[in-house]
Formats: C-alpha cells, structure tokens, sequence
C-alpha cells in the first residue's frame, strides 16, 4: 500500500483577502502590449506593502521597498498573457488571426473570445466545421492558423468594423478562475500572473511580519515576456540590481503524452522548481536550496539547456551581469485556457522567495572567485 503523504505543518500563506484578488487579477485579460490593466489592480494591490512605486514607459511595475539603498535586489515575474491579433477581415465579416505570444491554434477551434475595440469588448467565438461535414473518407485537417477564424455575428466586413474592431485588435480567451477539487487553482494566464501574485505575497508578508530589509528590494512585474523577455530587458538596465531572483512556471511532466527523459520529472504539488543553467548563478542558487532545505520547504530542480526561456536570462545577462536564479511554479496544460497549479505549490514559492530575502546581506558577494 502506497505511503500516505504528510500533512502540511505550515500555516497556508494565502489568505481569504489575497485569493480574492488572484481571481481578479487572473480574470482581468492581460494580453503582451496590453497589459496595464492587470497592472493597475495589481499596484493597488501592492500598495499597501511598499514604500514607492515606478512605471516605466512599456507598462513594466515595480514595487519598492527602502528605495534609498545602495544595494539592490529585485524579485520579479511577467504579467502579460498570450493572446491573438485580428489580421485580416473577409468581405464576409469573419476574422483570421496571428499570434501575440505563443497562442495554441489547437485549441482555438469553439473557443469564446473577447475582442478589445476602442468601443469596448466584443463577444465572439472561433468557429470550426460541424463533425458531420468533417466526414466522407477524406483525412481531416487538423486547426491551423490559415483555417481558423473569428465569429462576431457579422455578415460583412463593413458590419465588422463599425463594432469598432479592426487590424491590430488584441483577442483574449473569456475563460476564468477557479479552484478544483480545493487543491488546484485553474485559469488563463496563471503563466505567469501567478508569479505576479506571489511576489505580491511576499511583499505582504514582510510588512506584515515588520520585516527591515538591509538592502533595496524592487519587486517586479515585468511586461512582454512572452514575445521575447522584452520588458525584463529594459526594466533591468532601469534598476541595474545586485541580485534577481525571478519566478515563473514551468511544466508539470506527469500528465500524458510529456516525454520526462526530454522534459524532466516534475510534478504539482512536490514543491517549487529550482533551475540549473548558464544563466542560474551557482551561488545565489545554492542561497535557494540551502533556505529550501532550513525550512523545510519541499522542493524540485530541473535543468535547462543553454537558456531557462524566462526573464531569468534577461537579468542575468544585463548590466555586465547580474546574478541570477529561476523559482519555478509547475503547471499543467500550459498555453492553454485551463492552466493548473498547486495551493500548496504557491504557498511554498511564497515562503521560499520570502526566507531567501531574510539570507541575503547588504553588499552580499556572489562571485565564484573573489579578490585576495
């Protein structure tokens, strides 16, 4: 008989008030380019809990506590979500798309959709053939970009664009939060505004807990990642921090059809993620597993080929080079409109993030080979 699995000791991180705004803050469509929004709520969120705040020119928000102090050390996760363009409009009112992110065209077909005007939201939904008139002997076709399309109703291209929707409208899935079976949160865009809200968390918790930190923390939620780490990019030559630890998802392989000698063994539920790669700073990563280890904060590792595809990259590579490491939060069904995580998986990135903050010192020297 398999071995029952520990209770959890720790008292849940997440409170009442704060899953409130995780579901507003996952509910509000967050598109890459768009996202100042989600922005907004999650500033008025955070407000509380800082000392300043900075907003730069692409939406990048950053929370900051001692603002005064030399050293500095960013925590940081991306807000913006995936989503799609409106490309082209036919004589006959439909819709054909392009991504913005990484969007799934697998997953499109029967979908409901939020069409962002000027004017306002427009419903609509991707339509796709009917299974009967799929059938007949010949091999069906799978949903790509070149035969997907939009439905709002519209019989004409002119009937289109007098509800305000033209090329460049940004498209959101209408999908939204909730918890299944009180063990997952499920939703769109938990990559990775997820990570958003738990660096928010952290923030709390140290106000909460009368916390004085001996250096600047700058706790970022950095936009555009998903088209290419573009907002941690420029946010880090902004603050040019000492340290980043940066947080975002990555996959849980025990579900079908995931190849774990390709993707690793990793699961919700079995604790953070930490990563080893170019770009994870060996030392500050061993401050993370050491903590992990001290309290007694279960965690995973995972190891990335060349770059971990994070804002991880950007900020170590900034600057003349920052050290950096990756916390990652496992996820199932990614890109999709149906992402899972763990509650207990988001309470320990919380505590993680949190105590790794109480072990580093003003002025901490991460270099490998330090100067006699």
């Amino acid at each position: 008989m398999a071995k029952k699995k520990p209770e959890t000791t720790h008292t849940p991180v997440v409170t009442k008030k704060s899953l409130a705004f995780f579901e507003k803050y996952i509910n509000n469509p967050s598109p890459t380019g768009f996202e100042w929004k989600g922005q907004e709520l999650w500033l008025d969120y955070i407000k509380p809990y800082i000392d300043d705040y900075y907003v730069d020119n692409y939406g990048t928000a950053v929370g900051i506590i001692n603002k005064d102090a030399e050293y500095k050390v960013v925590i940081e996760a991306h807000a913006d979500e995936i989503s799609w363009f409106v490309n082209y409009i036919t004589n006959d009112g439909l819709i054909y798309v392009i991504r913005n992110g990484g969007s799934d065209h697998q997953i499109a077909p029967s979908k409901r959709v939020n069409i962002h005007t000027d004017n306002g939201i427009v419903k609509a939904v991707f339509g796709w053939p009917a299974i009967h008139t799929r059938q007949g002997g010949e091999k069906e076709e799978a949903p790509t970009l070149k035969n997907i399309s939009i439905d709002c109703g519209c019989t004409s291209k002119e009937e289109v664009e007098k509800l305000g929707i033209h090329v460049g409208c940004v498209i959101t899935y209408e999908d939204e939060f909730m918890v299944l079976n009180d063990r997952y949160y499920v939703g769109r865009a938990l990559d990775n505004r997820a990570g958003g809200f738990m660096i928010a968390e952290v923030a709390r918790l140290l106000k909460e807990n009368k916390v004085k930190l001996p250096f600047g923390l700058y706790i970022v939620n950095a936009v555009q990642e998903e088209i290419g780490l573009r907002g941690a990019e420029m946010i880090a030559h902004h603050i040019k921090p000492n340290v980043a630890i940066v947080t975002d998802v990555t996959h849980d392989t025990s579900t079908p059809m995931i190849n774990k000698i390709v993707q690793g063994d990793l699961a919700c539920g079995r604790g953070p993620v930490l990563s080893y790669a170019p770009a994870v700073q060996t030392n500050l990563n061993k401050l993370l597993v050491e903590t992990a280890q001290k309290n007694n904060i279960p965690f995973q590792r995972q190891a990335s080929s060349r770059s971990t595809g994070t804002d991880t990259d950007a900020f170590a590579y900034s600057n003349d080079g920052v050290p950096s490491a990756l916390i990652s939060l496992p996820l199932r069904y990614m890109h999709t409109t149906v992402e899972m995580i763990h509650k207990e998986d988001v309470d320990n990135v919380i505590r993680l993030i949190y105590e790794s903050l109480l072990n580093i010192e003003a002025g901490h020297d991460f270099r490998y080979i330090k100067n006699k």
